[in-house]
């Protein structure tokens, strides 16, 4: 289960089931279906304090990922963990890459479902794996919506 977690007076028209959709997507691809994960959409100052708090930069960032890797004892079910992705700062990177707010926000819901994975582009080496895979699985995503 994917818990979609927003203000709606923070931010409109961004479809949970499509964002819950590339997170399942990128599960199954990765042959990592049924884990829970929430996704929240949160503000610049929220992510500022959050960046400053658990990776000690005083600055926000785009998404950032909290592992949890614990089973529920009552349900069996497994919660991978925690994405939180800022959207001002999605906002700003649509712009950049001249696409839609939705759009950024699936690409790093897709990347920060990725890094709860393992995944990571500190190296060269480990760019060389991560990036490719979430450009496929998000032309993947954009594509079933043709």
């Amino acid at each position: 289960m994917i818990d979609f977690q927003f203000d709606s007076s923070f931010i409109a028209d961004i479809d949970g089931n499509r964002l819950s959709q590339a997170i399942i997507r990128t599960l199954d691809i990765l042959k990592k279906p049924d884990m829970d994960i929430t996704l929240r959409l949160i503000d610049d100052d929220e992510m500022q304090h959050l960046n400053q708090t658990f990776r000690g930069e005083d600055k926000t960032t785009d998404v950032l990922s909290f592992n949890q890797d614990i089973r529920d004892p009552e349900t069996g079910q497994y919660y991978l963990g925690d994405i939180l992705i800022s959207v001002p700062k999605a906002a700003l990177q649509a712009m950049e890459h001249a696409h839609s707010l939705e759009n950024e926000i699936t690409f790093l819901s897709i990347h920060g479902t990725l890094h709860l994975l393992g995944y990571d582009h500190y190296t060269e080496e480990e760019k060389a794996i991560m990036w490719p895979l979430q450009e496929k699985i998000f032309s993947e995503i954009k594509g079933l919506e043709s």
